[in-house]
């Protein structure tokens, strides 16, 4: 049975996710933006903290593991790469290994870019993909200390997952990636359709996170920079992936 996932809004639009196995009683957390909405959101479900993974050392991902651990003693899994400024981990991971988290296999993917040491977690048995800053809904996170080769590259890998994965980024960005999206591609009608039903979602208090990476590989112009339509639309027929990638990027950082 694919593990049950939550949603547990946390400061102003981040988001952490808790992960269950019903058989066996264990629960994950993915990041940990601030300890008390993720502890009453245990106390709702009745469920308790096993393991707490964290994607990358920007504090609004890790501020409430040190108060988490103390109170579940879960234990701690994030990048090898990234331990020197995260959290101590009690399992040190690297792209290529799998851990069992819930009881399920998961995979560690380096996506870095938006930092250097960002991992993602892609769990295939349940088509969880938990990517926080790096595949974001409708767009990617910014370049604070990765090149684009790097972020066109994390991309590149989440891209090449299953399409009906669905993908746990780490923010509610979803209106302004979408505003930004329809500068590059305004005639993309799967985009429109997607707007359209982001602005709904969002009028009515309703979360636009996850999505899936179907609706990502069709509407995410980051994702699409290979794509002979989006390269035109940006004036740059003949250029490689990655200088289209940046130049969106780019263009994303003014917009």
């Amino acid at each position: 049975m694919p593990l049950e996932i939550m949603t547990v809004p946390c400061l102003s639009d981040n988001y952490a996710y808790l992960l269950h196995n019903s058989d066996s009683g264990q629960t994950a957390l993915v990041d940990a933006p601030e300890a008390p909405p993720i502890l009453a959101a245990l106390k709702s479900r009745g469920w308790t903290l096993t393991d707490i993974l964290i994607t990358h050392h920007h504090w609004d991902h890790i501020d409430g593991v040190e108060q988490l651990k103390d109170e579940t003693n879960a234990r701690v899994i994030g990048a090898a790469a990234d331990a020197h400024r995260l959290p101590p981990l009690d399992v040190a991971v690297s792209e290529g290994d799998s851990v069992e988290i819930c009881g399920e296999s998961a995979d560690i993917i380096d996506v870095s870019g938006h930092t250097v040491g960002h991992i993602a977690f892609h769990f295939p048995n349940s088509n969880a993909v938990f990517t926080a800053d790096s595949l974001m809904a409708l767009g990617c996170g910014r370049l604070f200390e990765g090149t684009p080769e790097m972020m066109w590259e994390s991309l590149s890998k989440l891209a090449a997952l299953p399409a009906e994965t669905v993908v746990y980024s780490g923010h509610e960005y979803t209106v302004s990636n979408a505003k930004f999206a329809q500068t590059i591609e305004p005639d993309n009608s799967g985009l429109i359709l997607r707007i359209e039903a982001v602005t709904k979602a969002r009028d009515a208090g309703k979360p636009t996170v996850p999505s899936l990476l179907s609706e990502e590989l069709a509407t995410n112009p980051f994702l699409r920079a290979a794509l002979p339509e989006v390269k035109k639309a940006v004036g740059m027929d003949q250029a490689s992936d990655t200088d289209v990638f940046a130049e969106i990027r780019r263009r994303k950082d003014n917009f």
